[in-house]
């Protein structure tokens, strides 16, 4: 069998050519222009699909389709897997994106170049070839994977967490799927039909949930009937010796997303997807799925005219990242005069002490959303984005992660860093940095100054003074 090119470069050299900082929507790294496409559409004209099998008989092999692209985050039509490896299949290989910005070896992410040359796929890993050349190879049909499936060519590394999860592979899986209905609705409508499958090809099957059981949640509620595969099956699949094909799928590869432009300004691999077009209301489908499974209705968290509800997630008793305690107390005790004053909803919370399904109701009713940057922010991604949706987050001074600012600016609310007695907001946004004294206990915070924020964010009061 022909391969693409008669010498292959070596992976030092794929490196190079990508780059550290690749832009996503450059001639190497293209964005597709998504469309939704029908179940009819994937059948070829002499193919014939016929139940598990998808048959080509003497006609030529269906060729892969790229629906969407971004360095990290493509959608196929009809992605083949063979031995173990992906098969693109094109007559027309210059239109598919570069393949080091497609996959990896789903190696653990360390620093260095040598480390970024090492992830860097070969042949056995990610092959695009011809149709002629994929009829050789698979013979006269292929085992169909039916329906969306989302493959997820990662190490657990950053699976088993709650933040990297929910708010990168999770967030970056459904911008990436959600561009082919740039017509969601404000309550989440989609004409998508729901994932049937997630792949987890580098994974043992307890090594996808979190310490804080928040995984499960996040995943069963999105889609209640999904089909989760390790990598046992992965080589089950690969020993079988046969070819299997994707109907669709959306295959993610954080390695290849740390390629991109975004990655470089974000630290983000969600950030790369957010170069394809989408709904303003992309997100809500999961948002709403997620909180309708605790038993509440996708309107919860009001509008202007509701009552405003804040919550503090303190971090007072975990013994790492905290605040200095007068200024906790003094913090809880302005919140409180808030309250009595005015007449908000206020909750004083340590997240590690409730159950996964507070934590997302209690998010879900939330409109100002504070705390010490750490894991337990990552629940802003069920508040409902309105005018007033806010979070707010403390820093050591000095020290700054895109983390939860990205996400929340991503959702369409609004992000304040804090320092002490200064507070910043997007676009005069400080670099990110881990200062000494960034993961201590002796945070310092105005408390007043976050309680007179609050007032102007819920247009009680002028603005604040610096």
């Amino acid at each position: 069998m022909a391969r693409i090119a008669s010498a292959s470069p070596t992976r030092r050299e794929l490196l190079l050519r990508a780059g550290p900082a690749s832009n996503p929507l450059t001639s190497s790294s293209r964005s597709s222009s998504p469309s939704a496409t029908s179940s009819s559409s994937l059948r070829s004209e002499n193919t014939q699909i016929l139940g598990a099998h998808l048959s080509w008989g003497s006609s030529p092999v269906p060729q892969t389709k790229v629906l969407a692209h971004v360095p990290g985050w493509t959608i196929f039509d009809r992605l083949y897997i063979f031995k173990g490896v992906v098969y693109i299949v094109s007559d027309e290989p210059t239109k598919v994106p570069n393949v080091t910005h497609i996959y990896s070896k789903g190696l653990f992410i360390e620093n260095g170049i040598e480390a970024q040359a090492s992830r860097l796929p070969t042949d056995e890993d990610i092959q695009v070839i011809s149709s002629k050349e994929a009829k050789t190879l698979f013979g006269t049909g292929a085992h169909r994977l039916d329906g969306v499936n989302y493959f997820i060519n990662d190490p657990y590394q950053f699976v088993t967490h709650y933040y990297h999860w929910s708010a990168e592979m999770w967030f970056g899986f459904w911008r990436t799927y959600s561009s082919l209905d740039p017509t969601i609705t404000h309550d989440g409508k989609t004409s998508l039909p729901p994932v049937r499958r997630l792949f987890f090809n580098h994974l043992d099957a307890y090594h996808w949930r979190d310490y804080a059981s928040m995984n499960q949640w996040v995943i069963r509620s999105a889609f209640p009937s999904v089909i989760m595969e390790f990598k046992d099956d992965w080589r089950d699949r690969a020993e079988m010796g046969r070819p299997f094909v994707f109907d669709r799928v959306i295959l993610a590869d954080r390695s290849a997303a740390m390629l991109t432009y975004n990655f470089a300004r974000f630290q983000r691999t969600a950030s790369a997807a957010f170069g394809l077009p989408g709904s303003a209301n992309w997100w809500m489908t999961m948002r709403n799925n997620a909180i309708q499974f605790t038993g509440l209705g996708p309107n919860t968290g009001g509008g202007t005219t509701s009552t405003p509800v804040i919550t503090y997630i303190s971090r007072q008793e975990w013994g790492r990242r905290m605040l200095i305690k007068e200024d906790h107390e003094l913090l809880v005790e302005e919140l409180y005069k808030l309250r009595d004053q005015y007449g908000f909803e206020v909750n004083v919370v340590a997240a590690e002490k409730m159950t996964r399904l507070e934590q997302i109701e209690l998010a879900a009713r939330t409109t100002i959303m504070m705390g010490v940057h750490g894991n337990g922010l990552t629940s802003l991604i069920w508040m409902k984005p309105t005018p007033r949706s806010t979070v707010m987050e403390f820093f050591y001074p000095g020290g700054f992660a895109f983390d939860y600012e990205y996400t929340t600016r991503a959702l369409g609310m609004t992000h304040y860093g804090f320092w002490g007695n200064q507070y910043f907001t997007s676009p005069n946004l400080p670099k990110p940095q881990y200062v000494e004294g960034f993961q201590g206990n002796s945070i310092p915070l105005d408390g007043a100054m976050v309680a007179r924020l609050c007032l102007e964010r819920l247009s009680l009061t002028e603005e604040v003074d610096d």
